[in-house]
């Protein structure tokens, strides 16, 4: 018999975390999602979680209530994002912990099953055809192809609220944009959602800007790289990420800042 739906723990843009049964909690994804989502982060977590990376583990896939839902294993902790809120960690350590968390994550290797950069952009493409303007479009895939960039494991959306300290070390969550494509791409993904998107929404603009310049540094230091070095090799994917996001829709009251830059990027 399937178990009953317990307290809700979280909720994000597609969905609602609820606990299920005992150490194990359910991904419940909202009336209208389609389901090739909830399938493909599936696919994802079960893949990045095989080859020892930092995914929770996936057991099953269910129907709840006419609503796709993914049974995981329940990681126990606070968010980074939840912590920094409450001052318990500060900017700077919060950016050291997701830097870890991203090097940590680029070290290991993409598991086959995992897209490249090219295909899950012209697949995102398919599927919201007609968000992006054809001159955009045919932009962001050329500047891929320019770049062509190297075969490493990205998590796609790596922000405060997708990282869980838990007792045995930090944990990433949302593998739904999991990709092959170099730590480049993660980097400037949390620099758009961080300096450009956030601030907008957050109750305090600086935290999610102080956040980001702590994780680039932190994340140069860890590489071996000089600021400098690392900001010229994400500033290139900043194009790209500010695509994907507009592609994915997961922050509607952000399109049309997205819009203007995107614009700006690929001038007709």
């Amino acid at each position: 018999m399937q178990p009953s739906l317990g307290a809700k723990i979280g909720e994000g843009a597609t969905a609602e975390v609820y606990a299920w049964a005992p150490g194990r909690v359910l991904k419940l994804f909202r009336a209208g999602t389609p389901h090739h989502i909830s399938l493909h982060e599936a696919r994802m977590t079960r893949a990045v979680f095989a080859a020892g990376g930092l995914a929770p583990e996936v057991f099953e896939e269910v129907m709840v209530e006419g609503r796709a839902g993914l049974v995981m294993a329940r990681l126990e902790g606070p968010t980074l994002m939840q912590v920094t809120k409450s001052k318990a960690v500060s900017y700077a350590q919060a950016g050291v912990l997701l830097a870890e968390g991203l090097h940590a994550v680029h070290q290991a290797p993409p598991p086959p099953d995992v897209p490249v950069l090219r295909d899950y952009m012209a697949g995102s493409l398919r599927r919201a055809r007609g968000t992006l303007s054809t001159p955009v479009a045919a932009g962001v895939l050329a500047l891929i192809d320019r770049l062509s960039p190297r075969d490493g494991l990205c998590h796609g959306d790596p922000n405060p609220g997708n990282m869980i300290l838990t007792t045995e070390g930090p944990r990433l969550i949302d593998w739904i944009a999991a990709m092959r494509a170099p730590a480049a791409l993660d980097l400037a993904s949390a620099h758009v959602m961080l300096t450009e998107l956030a601030p907008h929404m957050a109750d305090d603009p600086e935290r999610p800007r102080a956040v980001n310049a702590a994780l680039q540094a932190a994340y140069a230091g860890l590489s071996g790289t000089s600021p400098a070095a690392l900001a010229a090799s994400v500033e290139p994917y900043l194009p790209v990420v500010r695509a994907l996001v507009l592609l994915g829709g997961a922050v509607p009251a952000q399109d049309a800042r997205l819009r203007q830059r995107l614009a700006a990027d690929f001038p007709a």
